[in-house]
């Protein structure tokens, strides 16, 4: 049992560190975390049932862990080398749309939430 505790608490403090250097990074991280948490916290006031909130909270902070995993792609890129490479501009290009698509499907559900 105090190894499972001890591997989450490993896991945890790995996790923070990708987070604390993910927002040290990237401008687009912060803007995307502090977007998110203002909408969540807004989320658990629009819903009008624990499901609505739900929903809310969820597609609002989709859009940072989608950012996180587009921040991960773009470093990894970034080790490889500096030169131009259409492979890496295509990575890159596709965790961009990545962050855009999950942009607009939260859009879409707090509208449909809002207007519905």
């Amino acid at each position: 049992m105090m190894d499972h505790i001890k591997r989450l608490y490993t896991a945890t403090v790995v996790s923070l560190n990708g987070m604390r250097t993910a927002w040290r990074s990237d401008i687009t991280v912060r803007q995307w975390a502090i977007v998110g948490i203002i909408a969540a916290i807004a989320g658990l006031f629009v819903g009008e049932t624990g499901v609505e909130r739900a929903i809310l909270v969820g597609f609002s902070l989709q859009i940072l862990l989608v950012e996180l995993l587009n921040t991960a792609i773009e470093a990894a890129i970034d080790r490889i080398g500096p030169e131009r490479n259409r492979l890496s501009k295509a990575a890159k290009d596709i965790g961009s749309m990545a962050v855009f698509l999950a942009f607009l499907i939260a859009l879409a559900v707090w509208l449909l939430i809002l207007l519905g």
